[in-house]
């Protein structure tokens, strides 16, 4: 999958994925939407946003996920 939307830049926000090259990391609107944000609030809270924009976000974040494992805490 090619992530169009997404952009790397060793000199803006760290190096962290973005969104389009705006300020607007991959993991904030991610965490947006884990916390139950709808997509209009989204692009209330960032209006440079738009909804391809977030569905790339996950998108790409469920990839990464893919990729490695995350340590998992054990239940009982």
């Amino acid at each position: 999958m090619k992530f169009t939307r997404i952009t790397v830049e060793p000199n803006k926000m760290g190096g962290m994925p973005c969104l389009r090259g705006l300020r607007i990391p991959v993991a904030t609107v991610v965490g947006m939407v884990a916390d139950g944000m709808s997509e209009e609030e989204i692009v209330q809270a960032y209006p440079d946003l738009e909804s391809e924009d977030i569905r790339q976000a996950l998108r790409y974040a469920a990839e990464a996920v893919r990729e490695r494992e995350l340590p998992l805490v054990s239940t009982p």
